[in-house]
Formats: C-alpha cells, sequence, structure tokens
C-alpha cells in the first residue's frame, strides 16, 4: 500500500525540527501526528512543553508551534503494510531544501527512532543548514517499548532542549 506523510507542523519562527519516519495507521486514519493512544510522543511534548494528550490536537499543534517547534517526517511517500518502520519500502523523501529555505532558524534536529535516522542519513543529511545540530532520540512507537517512559522523556528533553 502506497502511502503519504502529512505536511509539516511549523511556523516561521521554528528552531526545532521533530523528523519522524512516516505516520503509522492510527495517525493516518486520524490525520493526525503520532495518534496512536500509547505514542509517547504527545506525552512527551506535554512534559516539556505543556502541549500533553490531554489537550485537543490543534490546541497541542498550536503550543509546538509557539513554543519553535516544528513536527515533520523524512518521507513523503513510502509503501507499507501496518505501522512498522520496518516493513518500510519504495521511500520517497520530503523536499527539505525547500523545508530549510522555508524555515532557516532551525538550529536542532530530533530524530524520532532508527528509521527516521536512517532515512535521514540517506535523503537528508546533505539540506541541512550548516549550523543545525543533529541529534537521535529514541522512538516514541509503543513498538519500541524497551526504554520506560521516564528515560524516554530525559532523553528527548537532552535532544529538544540540549543544556536548557
Amino acid at each position: 500500500m502506497i502511502i503519504q506523510s502529512f505536511d509539516p507542523i511549523a511556523a516561521p519562527n521554528a528552531e526545532i525540527l521533530v523528523l519522524g519516519s512516516m505516520p503509522g495507521i492510527a495517525s493516518l486514519e486520524a490525520g493526525q501526528y503520532y495518534a496512536h493512544p500509547r505514542n509517547a510522543f504527545w506525552p512527551i511534548m506535554g512534559e516539556l512543553y505543556g502541549a500533553g494528550p490531554d489537550k485537543p490536537y490543534q490546541v497541542r499543534v498550536e503550543t509546538l508551534k509557539v513554543q519553535g517547534v516544528a513536527v515533520w517526517d523524512v518521507l513523503q511517500f513510502c509503501q507499507r503494510e501496518g505501522s512498522l518502520d520496518s516493513n518500510i519500502k519504495a521511500e520517497v523523501p520530503n523536499d527539505f531544501s525547500t523545508f530549510f529555505t522555508q524555515y532557516p532558524n532551525i538550529r536542532r534536529i530530533a530524530l524520532n527512532g532508527g528509521k527516521a535516522a536512517k532515512s535521514f542519513e540517506r535523503f537528508a543529511r546533505d539540506h541541512v543548514p550548516g549550523s543545525a545540530q543533529i541529534v537521535p532520540a529514541p522512538s516514541t512507537s509503543p513498538a519500541y517499548a524497551a526504554m520506560r517512559f521516564e528515560q524516554k522523556c530525559a532523553l528527548w528533553r537532552a535532544a529538544l532542549l540540549g543544556d536548557k
């Protein structure tokens, strides 16, 4: 099955970019980033920015924008059965050249999990502004259960906020 990612969540002042690989089935059905109820993304965003899953999706989106956080996926299209990143084939990347031109203040890029990191290296690395820091982060997917929420949250805090 061919699937397509969403437009980015981003405001002109965005300084941080969170990159996933491709939305899962729950997200595609809901038309929302990280919609699976067990995905740790929104609970982590709640801890860091007050954009938790207890708020309506549009409020969470606006909260991230105000905080200078953009959200997107490395891939624009791919072929995948189910939601697992390991099933992704026929990858077509998003247009990072245009993205970084539109959002020139991006200074930190957090890669949500291993597949996002691998696809980023393959397709997007050459388009990154020279001053931007690229930081791997643990997958927020419920399929990545090897790490407790508190550990994921601490690593995401370091990835997004650095020394703040």
